[in-house]
């Protein structure tokens, strides 16, 4: 009783403090529901972790997803809540929760649905892919196996890739004598799209872009940055034929701010040299927070 209490704490002090982020994980949470709801369960399409499972025992036995997803992540919060960052477990309690309350909302809301399995199959891998990187944006999670990722990387210290995608094949070859072959390799394609979409919108949140700068007006652009909202680190560089000493300056942008310090270094600087390159991600002041992690 004391863990649960200490854990609803938990929850109620994320939610105050973090709103944005609690946004976040609902939206997106609900946005898997969504998927679920209508796309996985309506095609029969296995799923992974413990929804993988929920829906097996769906097609089986026809218990309700809701209660299994809900009373399994509950159980992996319970056994793992000691190895967890507090931020992480609210988070992702709020998701696990936000989840099962709208897999039985949208069971009341009938809606047509394409005929054809693959489009269906790329429409979920899409809205479940699209639903975990925002989730991951904000450092929670949808529950399953990567509460118990978490656990163990931080009992043993040790990443359980492999150890996810050997159970994540056993629910798919169990699926095989429920569903048949023909809904494993949907959902297969449907998994596949969702690893693609989850990639590309953590990078998409996280993508900027990092510009050195050699200028004969340093003071100017530190300037024309610092009024865009970004900060500036002045290096101290000297060139490898001249040897003359001439500073630096390191800053990262945003895609947009690039365009216009560009423009700028044309119309005061063309003798400027500029070398830009991708960041995949930025952590610290002013970008990804620290908390987040």
């Amino acid at each position: 009783m004391k863990i649960l209490q200490k854990i609803f704490r938990h929850i109620i002090y994320t939610v105050r403090t973090e709103w944005k982020a609690v946004a976040v994980i609902i939206i997106a949470s609900s946005i898997q529901a969504f998927a679920v709801r209508y796309f996985t369960l309506h095609y029969r399409f296995p799923d992974l972790g413990v929804s993988g499972i929920a829906v097996l025992t769906n097609y089986m036995f026809g218990i309700s997803p809701n209660w299994v997803i809900l009373t399994g992540n509950i159980l992996l919060a319970l056994w793992a809540w000691r190895d967890l960052n507090a931020r992480f477990l609210a988070l992702t309690l709020t998701a696990i929760f936000t989840f099962s309350t709208m897999l039985s909302v949208f069971e009341l809301f009938p809606l047509p649905l394409p005929e054809d399995k693959f489009m269906a199959t790329v429409i979920t891998g899409l809205l479940k892919g699209t639903a975990a990187g925002l989730m991951f944006n904000v450092g929670g999670s949808g529950g399953g196996t990567d509460i118990i990722a978490a656990a163990l990387r931080k009992r043993y210290g040790i990443e359980v890739g492999r150890f996810s995608i050997f159970i994540n094949f056993f629910i798919l070859g169990l699926s095989i004598g429920v569903v048949g072959l023909e809904a494993v390799v949907y959902g297969a394609v449907g998994l596949y799209v969702n690893g693609i979409t989850v990639d590309n919108v953590t990078r998409s949140f996280d993508k900027r872009k990092q510009a050195l700068i050699i200028t004969n007006i340093p003071d100017e652009v530190s300037r024309f940055i610092n009024e865009h909202g970004r900060g500036v680190t002045r290096l101290e560089g000297e060139g490898g034929y001249t040897h003359q000493h001439r500073p630096v300056l390191l800053t990262l942008l945003e895609p947009r701010q690039v365009v216009l310090l560009k423009r700028f270094l044309k119309e005061n600087d063309e003798r400027a040299f500029v070398s830009i390159c991708d960041a995949s991600e930025v952590l610290g002041r002013g970008f990804k927070s620290w908390r987040s992690l």
